[in-house]
């Protein structure tokens, strides 16, 4: 039997036609770009998180000499989100990459722990994925990652 997967995402043509919120959130991350320690693959990414109190956190990409110890922006985010901020969900998550020649989308692992996130909190965490002037938007972050592991 065929299946078939689809999904609805937002997409933005410019960064200034995103709601402003999102665009200040997409601004925040584009600032965390600047604190990445990228000295090997030149690639710094940085994301920012809305809590559900308001309050906005942001966290970088971090590599490491023996690879693959490093971290990327995501999980940096949302580990010290966890550990400091339990009981105030993740509503909104933002991504940017410096270079940025496209919007930057998250990696395999960031996005099984997107998902755990949203599980743990209890609730959806929508994420904007921008570069290179525009920006996608998902409602959640499963829909990233359709087949996700559980235990």
């Amino acid at each position: 039997m065929k299946t078939e997967h689809r999904f609805i995402y937002e997409h933005y043509d410019s960064l200034e036609s995103l709601p402003e919120a999102d665009r200040l959130l997409a601004a925040e991350a584009e600032r965390a770009t600047a604190k990445a320690y990228a000295p090997y693959s030149k690639f710094c990414v940085g994301a920012a998180a809305r809590l559900r109190s308001g309050r906005i956190l942001s966290g970088s990409n971090i590599e490491s000499e023996v690879f693959p110890a490093g971290l990327c922006a995501e999980r940096s985010l949302l580990f010290y989100a966890q550990a400091n901020f339990a009981d105030d969900p993740v509503e909104t998550l933002a991504i940017a990459s410096n270079p940025s020649e496209r919007e930057c989308y998250p990696c395999g692992q960031c996005r099984q722990v997107m998902v755990d996130v949203e599980r743990r909190q209890g609730s959806p965490m929508r994420v904007i994925m921008s570069g290179g002037g525009t920006a996608s938007i998902v409602e959640t972050a499963a829909q990233l990652l359709p087949f996700t592991f559980i235990l």
